[in-house]
């Protein structure tokens, strides 16, 4: 099964060297793409994009973002195929890192959380594809595609913040560990 070799592979090296990768790829495309593109002096951003929910809302905000606005947010959607890989990634590795270090129930526990940044991942390509057929087909896209997109950033992140608390939760228990040897 999946979860078993997790508990012995990849090795630690392996999980430190992915998570740097992961974590550089993050902060280039963060700094060369979104910083940029939130100071872009729109009043609407991307999130407010993701949650727009309703065509109606979508429309509001292509108003205001205009051609050039939307091109500027088509891009920053491309460029997100790759930062999905910025955050999936090292947060698995870290999770399951640290998750190791440690022993009982919370193992088992452990790898099972170390996947949903991947499966959040997931619900982000699905989202990124909604957000370009909006992007793409405006004003022509069928009026379901906005809360597919809200939806799946929605699970999204809410598999990112477990993920991310977890995670908080096996570091501490981890330096704990070690400080009591």
């Amino acid at each position: 099964m999946i979860l078993e070799k997790l508990k012995k592979t990849p090795s630690d090296l392996i999980l430190l060297i992915i998570a740097a990768i992961g974590i550089i790829i993050l902060l280039v495309i963060n700094m060369v793409v979104f910083e940029p593109l939130a100071n872009s002096g729109f009043f609407y951003g991307i999130l407010d994009f993701e949650f727009a929910w309703t065509k109606d809302q979508i429309l509001i905000i292509f108003t205001e973002w205009g051609g050039v606005g939307m091109a500027l947010q088509a891009n920053g959607v491309y460029w997100d195929f790759f930062y999905i890989i910025g955050y999936s990634v090292p947060l698995f590795a870290l999770i399951l890192l640290f998750t190791r270090k440690l022993s009982g129930k919370i193992v088992d526990i452990g790898l099972y959380i170390s996947l949903t940044p991947l499966v959040a991942g997931i619900f982000d390509l699905v989202e990124n594809v909604n957000l370009l057929i909006m992007l793409n087909d405006t004003p022509n896209f069928a009026s379901f595609v906005p809360s597919i997109a809200s939806i799946t950033a929605f699970i999204k992140f809410g598999l990112l913040l477990v993920g991310a608390i977890f995670f908080l939760i096996v570091l501490v228990l981890t330096i704990i560990k070690r400080f009591k040897k």
